[in-house]
């Protein structure tokens, strides 16, 4: 049976590569096409062709992620179906590949698809995706505009304060800009106001540059004399103070600053998992990033899923005609697994479904689905 496996897996794995490659090809192309229109001749520190070109390169790991799961599926269905074609399936059910023998061939496929999918949206995507934003950012502007220019927006509790902080954009180097921190105090009253020209995010504190800081409000401690000669009592005020630089007390560090700016799709799992304890932690609604998070934790699982899928057409008994409508069959599943996976990860956003729940369901459905088929084809054949 070793030499079997091994058939299998070079044969799938060949095959999967393939399609790999070929709907890369063809989104990549669709990228060059809308990359173009950032491409400028004007100034050497301008938006080049070779700028997008690395920019293009920056965006495969992302696009390999998106697409394994789904060539998985198409490229398993191909070599199992022309296996059933040629009868060679049959051949090897004879020699003794039972069913339990052959899902494992086929799981133990899945799980070296599964590993590169975690690693390619856990770790080498989110790398790209930044150094693809960061690469644009230094020929235009040098910033990462956050929220589409309305500013991202984070909060945090300190003591009996709760503080709310807006950052206009990401420099290059890690610095932010355009900062305000509004402290409001227990009463839910504004305390104070922070306004700075950019920040330097240090661990445990931020150190502004050209900060304005707003105290409100201060109560005089003698009373007013009024023009009349009466008096009246203690009156509010603002202390306003400028200062050249400014040290502030922060929990929140980098990654919860590229977690506010960035997609939450182009975060790895533990950046959704600490931003999720974040926001839980400063009671705000973690139902968009907690979804996320579980849909990051079952995507790569997806593969497996796409192994059971394409073995029941092993099963399939033709002497005659072309494979490619099966391969389109398979492909349909393949869309409508993703599609399933997509709808209810916004339903479940917007109905406010268990994050676990909506993120799960599509590989339950379809892994129960599979092997209600793969079992149907086991006892007629």
């Amino acid at each position: 049976m070793k030499v079997v496996t091994r058939m299998l897996q070079t044969e799938i794995l060949a095959a999967v590569a393939l399609t790999t490659t070929a709907f890369l090809a063809l989104l990549v192309f669709f990228d060059l096409i809308s990359e173009t229109r950032f491409v400028s001749r004007a100034g050497s520190d301008s938006y080049g062709l070779s700028d997008a070109l690395t920019h293009l390169a920056f965006s495969v790991p992302s696009h390999i992620y998106e697409l394994l799961p789904i060539c998985a599926l198409i490229g398993t269905v191909f070599v199992m179906a022309r296996y059933a074609k040629t009868s060679q399936f049959t051949i090897l059910r004879t020699a003794g590949l039972g069913p339990g023998r052959a899902l494992g061939i086929l799981l133990s496929i899945g799980a070296f698809f599964t590993i590169v999918t975690f690693v390619m949206g856990d770790y080498v995507a989110p790398w790209a995706e930044r150094s693809a934003q960061l690469l644009r950012a230094q020929h235009m502007g040098g910033q990462i505009i956050a929220g589409g220019g309305a500013g991202a927006w984070l909060r945090e509790k300190q003591g009996d304060s709760s503080v709310i902080v807006s950052v206009a954009a990401l420099q290059t180097d890690g610095e932010v800009v355009g900062v305000r921190i509004f402290e409001y105090g227990s009463d839910g009253r504004l305390k104070r106001q922070i306004r700075a020209g950019s920040a330097q995010v240090e661990s445990g504190e931020w150190v502004l540059s050209q900060a304005t800081e707003e105290v409100l409000p201060v109560s005089s401690a003698e009373p007013v004399m009024q023009p009349d000669g009466s008096l009246i009592g203690p009156i509010d005020s603002m202390r306003v103070t400028q200062l050249p630089e400014m040290r502030w007390q922060t929990a929140i560090n980098p990654e919860m600053i590229n977690a506010a700016i960035l997609k939450p799709d182009g975060m790895s799992t533990l950046q959704l998992a600490n931003y999720v304890t974040h926001l839980k932690a400063n009671d705000q609604s973690s139902q968009r990033f907690e979804l996320e998070l579980w849909k990051k934790v079952f995507y790569p699982l997806g593969c497996l899923v796409m192994m059971v899928l394409a073995l029941p057409f092993a099963y399939l008994h033709f002497r005659s005609g072309g494979i490619m409508g099966y391969v389109f069959v398979g492909i349909l599943v393949g869309i409508s697994y993703l599609l399933m996976n997509n709808v209810l990860g916004y339903v479940g956003n917007l109905r406010g479904w268990p994050p676990l729940l909506a993120a799960a369901t599509p590989a339950i459905l379809y892994t129960v689905f599979a092997l209600g088929v793969f079992t149907h084809m086991v006892r007629q054949r």
